[in-house]
């Protein structure tokens, strides 16, 4: 079962690295989002919003179980090549790392080329704040603390929840990381309602967003007093971040590339102070969106590489107290 998984994960890596997520292409997470749209619009409204939000996620998750775990039962009947490549299936689709990558690309390339205009909106299709009057430092800083967050919640999470129950688990990953996108904000229409998605999404992203910050350290090519340096700044400032989990990563990557994230951000020209991780050591620039694309590409191998490594080890012990028992 658990080489299975392995097999699986090493797939759906090589699929993503292949063929990415392509736009047109059927996407689970568009299946999310429509079934949580119709849940909105229909149970949004009146009284007990956090009972009826609840409900939603649940019907989402129970939707999302039931299918993914119909499909790889019937796939069981045709071979059992045909469950690893459904599970690989849906874990390519429940993971992201080479769109993150190519979003990063995409606001460094007009960088580099002096388009500040260009950059501004490439950028603001991945960020949620007003990019029109970012200077390169900002508009850097909003591509890497994208990179840092999404490293786990885009790739190391969605295959932690693989390692532990194959394809079906990663999807259910990303079914609730798709309810807290859609409705776990603190304004008034999702207050109330989005509140489940919101906590649940903070309980299954705990241990990988502390688990990356982790990878990342290890993994990353930078000698050893810079990345002790890394880990004190994951110590100090981690927890400061509003989320319980994103500042894990955004420290992470800033103590690593020695910058500073956070500061001031612009929503809808309204000015919210975010919590600052790492020191200004260095200053900003579009080489560092590289650097932390190629941050994550490190800690995701190096899950990987570690995953199979305790798979084969674990292998390795069962089959030796099979054949010698009386140890």
């Amino acid at each position: 079962m658990m080489i299975s998984h392995v097999i699986a994960i090493a797939a759906g890596l090589i699929l993503d690295r292949l063929i990415g997520d392509p736009r047109n292409w059927p996407h689970p997470v568009k299946w999310f989002g429509s079934l949580i749209a119709l849940l909105d619009r229909h149970w949004n409204k009146g009284t007990n919003q956090i009972g009826k939000g609840t409900a939603m996620l649940f019907v989402v998750l129970i939707v999302t179980a039931a299918v993914s775990i119909t499909i790889l039962y019937l796939a069981s009947f045709i071979h059992p090549a045909a469950v690893i490549t459904v599970e690989a299936i849906m874990i390519w689709a429940s993971i992201a790392p080479r769109s993150l990558k190519e979003a990063g690309v995409d606001v460094y390339k007009p960088l580099m080329d002096g388009d500040m205009n260009e950059a501004r909106l490439k950028l603001s299709w991945i960020v949620g704040r007003d990019t029109d009057n970012l200077d390169e430092g900002e508009i850097t800083r909003g591509a890497v603390e994208t990179v840092a967050e999404n490293t786990s919640d885009g790739v190391i999470a969605p295959l932690f929840w693989a390692m532990i129950g194959g394809g079906p688990a990663a999807l259910l990953y990303r079914a609730v990381n798709t309810c807290d996108s859609m409705v776990g904000y603190r304004n008034d229409k999702y207050e109330l309602f989005g509140k489940a998605s919101a906590r649940f999404d903070d309980i299954v992203n705990f241990i990988p967003a502390r688990l990356t910050a982790l990878l990342l350290i290890a993994a990353a090519d930078k000698p050893a007093d810079i990345r002790r340096y890394a880990w004190r700044i994951v110590k100090r400032d981690a927890k400061k971040h509003p989320s319980p989990n994103s500042g894990w990563c955004e420290a992470a990557v800033a103590g690593l590339l020695q910058i500073e994230l956070g500061g001031l951000n612009t929503y809808k020209g309204i000015v919210s102070d975010r919590a600052r991780m790492g020191d200004p050591i260095k200053e900003r620039r579009a080489e560092h969106i590289i650097e932390s694309a190629k941050l994550m590409e490190r800690a995701t191998y190096l899950f990987v590489l570690l995953f199979l490594a305790g798979v084969i080890f674990y292998e390795f012990a069962i089959t030796r107290s099979e054949s010698f028992p009386f140890i």
